[in-house]
């Protein structure tokens, strides 16, 4: 089993989780969110297609929409929060270091970019785009943002992000031509979703020719 295939068939491995855990799938999924948002280390596991996939099965009555959106919502707000009192308490530590293991540092710099050129609406913005989302509140707490600041910022961000992929997976991800091509939609969400950090990495490579 590799990320791949997991990606590719997510609807059928959240099914298998759904069928041998029952109610129980609701904390498994709280967990994976939260470890997405929370942790400095996972900035690979896939929120956006499996926020949209449980929306898709909330509408085949596998879940409850109104659960999923509250447990998830909630795993993404306290994930931040986290994240960013890990960043404040040792992100300047990390930052500077030469050699961090388990850290990609080439993240981590795009992160603070984003943040130095977007300042606290960073939060909200990378919420949508896959890996800087991980590293953005570590960035803010880095750059000491106010806690009130960051929070009104979070939870914004949180609900949409979370309100998004899920709503969309409950109203779009069992029209015939979705249901049918699922893998397709899940890869073309992965895809559209780091196209904006593909081009500003193209961007900013081509303003260093310049």
């Amino acid at each position: 089993m590799d990320l791949i295939d997991i990606l590719v068939h997510l609807d059928r491995y959240l099914n298998i989780i759904i069928q041998n855990y029952g109610n129980w799938a609701y904390s498994i999924l709280f967990l994976i969110i939260f470890a997405e948002t929370g942790f400095v280390v996972t900035p690979f596991l896939p929120g956006d297609s499996i926020l949209f996939a449980v929306g898709a099965l909330a509408a085949n009555g596998s879940l409850n929409v109104n659960w999923l959106f509250i447990f998830l919502s909630g795993a993404a707000i306290l994930g931040n929060i986290i994240n960013y009192q890990v960043g404040r308490w040792s992100g300047p530590k990390i930052f500077f270091k030469e050699n961090v293991r388990f850290l990609n540092k080439k993240y981590l710099e795009q992160a603070h970019q984003f943040y130095e050129k977007y300042g606290g609406k960073v939060i909200i913005i990378t919420r949508f785009v896959p890996i800087l989302r991980t590293f953005a509140p570590f960035v803010a707490g880095i750059g000491k943002m106010t806690y009130g600041k960051f929070i009104s910022y979070n939870i914004i961000g949180g609900i949409s992000w979370v309100a998004i992929f899920v709503f969309g997976g409950y109203f779009f991800g069992n029209i015939p031509l979705v249901k049918q091509n699922f893998s397709l939609v899940i890869l073309a969400i992965i895809f559209i979703s780091v196209l904006p950090a593909i081009l500003h990495f193209f961007r900013r490579g081509n303003t260093k020719k310049v």
